[in-house]
C-alpha cells in the first residue's frame, strides 16, 4: 500500500512541473495529427467560430444607436427609426446563433472521430507494447491515460482552446472598434486594466495551486479506495473494515480542509473581480458622462462604450481561466504523447504469414535478468535441448527461473546473452505474432475474459466454427458442465472468470488451448489448486492436450511429472540436475530427491 502511495506521490509531484511552456504547446499540438483526417470539419468549426465571436461585436455597436434613437440624436442614415435597429439586433443574434450551432457541430464531428482514433492508437500501443513496460507501470494509471487524460485533451480541443480563440478575438476586435470610436475614452479604458491583470495573475497562480493540491489529494483518497477494492477479502478476514474507513475519512477531511482554503482564495479574487471590474466601468462611465456633458460623444455612443468595455473586462477575466485548462491539457498530451512514443515489439498487421514449427526447442548459454532489476541475474548461462514432441518438466524452488525459462521462449523479454532457438532458428529472427501463434498455454491461475464461456474458448482461435468449439470443449472434458448450464455456451463467466469453479475454468482454459492447437505446449502446473474430482477431469483433459505436442511443465507437485520424459532441476539460475523422475528420486542428496522427500513428509 505504502508503495501504491509512493508512486502516486511521484507523479503527482511530476505533474506540478508541467509548464506552459514552448516545448509543451508543440506536444500539445502534436495531438493535432489525430484530427487531420477531418480538417475539412476543423476549417469549417473556425470559420463559424470567428464569425460567431465577431458578429456579436455589433451588438454593443446597435444597443447604442437604439438608445442615440430613443434620445432623438440618432443620425444613422440607413437605421433611421427604433424598429429597425431593433430588428437588426435580433438579426445580430440570429446570424450569431446560427454560426454557434454549425460551430459545435463541426467542432464535435472533429474532436469526437480524432479522440476516437486517439484512444484506439493508445490501445493498439498498449497492445504491442513489451511486457519489460508492464512491469514498471500500474493498471491503473494506463487506464487513467486511455480515458481521463483523453477526455481532458477532448476537453482542450472542443472548449479550450476555441474558448481562447474566442476571446482573443473579442479582446482584440472590441479594443480595435473602441479606439476607432473614441480614442480618448479607449485610452482611459485601458488605464485602468493593468491593475486588474497584474491581480488577477497573482491570484490565479495561488487558486491554480491550491487547486492541484486538492486535486493531489483527491487522487491519494483515490488511491486508497483503489487498493481497498483489490484488497477487500484481505480487509474482511483482518477485520479491518473501521480502520479503512478512518484511513479514508482522514484523507477526505485533507482535501475539504485544503479546498476550502482555496475556496477563501477563489472568493477574495471573484470579489475583488468584481470590484475592480465594475469600479473601473464606474470610472469610465464617469469620465464618459463627462464627455457627454461636454458634447464630445452623444449618449448613445457611451451606452455601447461600457457594453464594449464589459465585453472585454469579460474576456480578460476569461483568459485567466482557460490558461489553467490549457496547463492541464498540456499535462495530458505530455503523458499520452509518453506512451504514444513508447517502442514497441512488433507492429501489428491484420494478416500474419503461416509459420509451421515442430517443436524443437534449445537454449544456449541463455542469460536473462528483469529490466526492472537488470543487477540481478535470473538465468546464468542456461543450456538445454528438447526434441520435438518431448514432455519436460522445469522444478525447483521459488526464484529458481522456472517461470522465466518459459517468459524467455515466449519473448515476452530480450536475453542478455546466448540464445534460444526452435527448429534450429533463432527465436528473435521469427516474426513475432507468427511465432507465438505455434504456443499454448494453460496457466495455473486461468484469467478468463468477462463473455461467455463461447467466446473464451474461440479466444484461442478466433472466428472458430461452432463444432470446432464443442469439439475443443468436449477434449477438455468440459461439455458436460457447461451444457448444465441453462445457456450452455452463451453462458456469461463473469469478471476474470469468478462465476466458474477453479476447475471449471481450467478446463475453459484447456478448451481455448486445444482450439489453437499449438506446437510448443507450456503448463503451469494447472492441477495444483484443485480438488481429487477436479484433479483428475483436468489431468485427464491435459493428457489429451499434450498428445503430439513438444509440452513444457512448470511443476509445484512432484507427483504430477513422474511420466514426463525428462525433468530438469533449476537452482540460482541454472540447471543442476536432469533426468526422469526415478533416476532423479533415486540420486540421494540431490535437490530433486530432497524436495520429493519435503512433499511426501507434507502429504
Amino acid at each position: 500500500m505504502a508503495l501504491f502511495r509512493k508512486m502516486a506521490s511521484k507523479q503527482q509531484a511530476t505533474e506540478k512541473k508541467k509548464k506552459l511552456d514552448g516545448g509543451s504547446l508543440k506536444r500539445l499540438l502534436g495531438i493535432f495529427r489525430f484530427m487531420a483526417p477531418y480538417k475539412g470539419y476543423f476549417v469549417a468549426g473556425m470559420i463559424c467560430l470567428f464569425f460567431s465571436s465577431t458578429v456579436l461585436l455589433a451588438f454593443p455597436y446597435f444597443t447604442g444607436e437604439l438608445v442615440n434613437a430613443a434620445v432623438g440624436v440618432n443620425d444613422n442614415s440607413w437605421l433611421e427609426s427604433i424598429n429597425q435597429i431593433a430588428l437588426a439586433l435580433v438579426a445580430v443574434f440570429a446570424v450569431q446563433s446560427i454560426f454557434s450551432f454549425f460551430r459545435i457541430l463541426f467542432f464535435a464531428q472533429v474532436t469526437e472521430h480524432a479522440m476516437a482514433d486517439l484512444r484506439e492508437a493508445l490501445y493498439r500501443k498498449y497492445i504491442s507494447l513489451p511486457m519489460a513496460f508492464f512491469d514498471k507501470r500500474r493498471a491503473g494509471e494506463l487506464f487513467s491515460r486511455i480515458t481521463a487524460d483523453v477526455s481532458l485533451l477532448q476537453d482542450t480541443f472542443s472548449t479550450t482552446l476555441a474558448e481562447l480563440f474566442r476571446q482573443v478575438s473579442i479582446l482584440v476586435f472590441g479594443v480595435s472598434i473602441l479606439f476607432f470610436k473614441n480614442f480618448q475614452l479607449t485610452a482611459f479604458m485601458l488605464l485602468t486594466f493593468p491593475v486588474l491583470v497584474v491581480v488577477a495573475l497573482v491570484f490565479g497562480k495561488s487558486i491554480r495551486k491550491l487547486s492541484k493540491n486538492t486535486q493531489d489529494e483527491l487522487a491519494s483518497t483515490n488511491v486508497i479506495v483503489e487498493e481497498m477494492l483489490q484488497s477487500v477479502s484481505v480487509v474482511k478476514a483482518f477485520t479491518n473494515e473501521l480502520f479503512e474507513i478512518n484511513r479514508y475519512s482522514n484523507s477526505l477531511q485533507n482535501v475539504v480542509k485544503i479546498a476550502l482554503r482555496t475556496a477563501t482564495f477563489r472568493g477574495a479574487f471573484v470579489s475583488f473581480i468584481i470590484f475592480g471590474l465594475f469600479g473601473g466601468i464606474v470610472l469610465v462611465l464617469w469620465y464618459g458622462t463627462t464627455l457627454v456633458s461636454e458634447g464630445a460623444i452623444k449618449i448613445g455612443d457611451l451606452f455601447s462604450f461600457i457594453i464594449y468595455t464589459m465585453f472585454i473586462g469579460g474576456s480578460i477575466a476569461g483568459l485567466g481561466d482557460i490558461y489553467g485548462k490549457l496547463q492541464k491539457g498540456v499535462g495530458a498530451s505530455d503523458r499520452v504523447q509518453e506512451i504514444l512514443d513508447e517502442a514497441t515489439e512488433y507492429e501489428i498487421n491484420e494478416e500474419v504469414a503461416a509459420l509451421p514449427l515442430k517443436g524443437n526447442i534449445l537454449y544456449e548459454n541463455v542469460r536473462f535478468a528483469y529490466p526492472t532489476r537488470d543487477e540481478i541475474e535470473v538465468l546464468k548461462g542456461v543450456n538445454l535441448e528438447i526434441g520435438a514432441g518431448e514432455k519436460v518438466a522445469f522444478v525447483g524452488a521459488s526464484g529458481a527461473g522456472k517461470s522465466t525459462m518459459v517468459q524467455t521462449l515466449l519473448r515476452f523479454y530480450d536475453l542478455n546473452g546466448g540464445s534460444i532457438k526452435v527448429d534450429g532458428e533463432d527465436i528473435a529472427g521469427y516474426d513475432l505474432i507468427a511465432y507465438r501463434s505455434n504456443i499454448g498455454i494453460v496457466p495455473q491461475e486461468v484469467i478468463l475474459f468477462g463473455g461467455t464461456i463461447r467466446e473464451n474458448i474461440a479466444y484461442g482461435k478466433p472466428g472458430a466454427s461452432e463444432s470446432e468449439i464443442i469439439e475443443a470443449a468436449q477434449k477438455a472434458n468440459a461439455y458436460d458442465f457447461i451444457m448444465s448450464f441453462p445457456e450452455g455456451l452463451d453462458t456469461l463467466v463473469g469478471e476474470r472468470g469468478v462465476k466458474l469453479s477453479g476447475g471449471q475454468r481450467q478446463r475453459i482454459a484447456i478448451a481455448r488451448a486445444i482450439l489453437k492447437d499449438p506446437a510448443i505446449l507450456i503448463l503451469d502446473e494447472a492441477t495444483s489448486s484443485l480438488d481429487a474430482e477436479s484433479e483428475k477431469l483436468v489431468q485427464d483433459a491435459l493428457n489429451v492436450l499434450m498428445e503430439g505436442r513438444t509440452t513444457i511443465i512448470i511443476a509445484h507437485r512432484l507427483t504430477t511429472i513422474r511420466e514426463v520424459d525428462k525433468i530438469c532441476v533449476l537452482d540460482n539460475g541454472q540447471i543442476v540436475e536432469m533426468g526422469a523422475h526415478n533416476e532423479l528420486a533415486d540420486k540421494q542428496g540431490g535437490i530433486y530427491n530432497n524436495l520429493l522427500n519435503l512433499q511426501m513428509q507434507n502429504m
